[in-house]
């Protein structure tokens, strides 16, 4: 039990046992990386694999020396961008079917159910946004394809999505991973991401509420 225990906690949090796994496999770690950014990115089963922290440790690495950051950039664009529609395939075919039990196990409810006020916030651009936060990144493209949200439409939000999600998290891990502060206080780092990402979007929101409350006191 303590064996199966290690396991899980090893792939949980893959991003700290990152030197480990360089050391142990050498270039076959690019394979390992692609096929956890896939999964994260791609099953709804899997949230709970590293994202963000694992792209900024790569990219500190790769700073070293330990990795190559073009082929580490090329892995990871790639991985997201299969990912997201390989998820919004199986929502598409699968999604109504397997959200059917109110308690399955893996497939919790709570998180379509985020998933779905994300939409309502942001519409198309959820796809964009949600790369920047777990657990939603994982069940945006799901909810797409269960959604009326055509192919042609996902596609391009999900390029865009995946190019900006890898390029910030992993150059920011490139040029400021190693540095102490930074690297000790990378939850913060994240909700920075998360906020300028968010910044369009928050601008856009109070240009509308004003644009409708001057409409209103015209109307009065």
């Amino acid at each position: 039990m303590e064996f199966f225990a290690q396991i899980v906690d090893f792939i949980v949090h893959l991003d700290k046992y990152i030197g480990m796994i360089i050391d142990w496999f050498g270039n076959w770690t690019y394979v390992i990386l692609f096929v956890v950014v896939f999964c994260e990115t791609g099953l709804v089963v899997t949230p709970f694999l590293p994202g963000d922290s694992l792209l900024f440790i790569v990219g500190a690495l790769a700073a070293k020396g330990e990795l190559n950051l073009w082929i580490a950039l090329a892995i990871f664009w790639t991985a997201a961008v299969l990912g997201d529609a390989v998820n919004y395939q199986i929502g598409k075919f699968f999604g109504h079917k397997l959200f059917t039990k109110p308690n399955a196990r893996f497939l919790k409810k709570e998180n379509l159910e985020k998933t779905h006020q994300f939409y309502e916030k942001y519409g198309g651009k959820t796809i964009i946004i949600a790369r920047f936060v777990p657990i939603i990144r994982t069940f945006a493209p799901f909810v797409a394809g269960m959604g009326s949200m055509t192919y042609k439409r996902f596609f391009m939000f999900n390029v865009i999505g995946a190019t900006l999600w890898v390029i910030i998290a992993l150059f920011t891990g490139f040029f400021f991973g190693n540095i102490p502060v930074i690297k000790d206080n990378f939850t913060f780092v994240i909700f920075a991401i998360i906020f300028i990402s968010l910044l369009p979007v928050i601008i856009s929101w109070i240009i509308e509420k004003r644009k409708s409350k001057k409409e209103n006191k015209e109307e009065k």
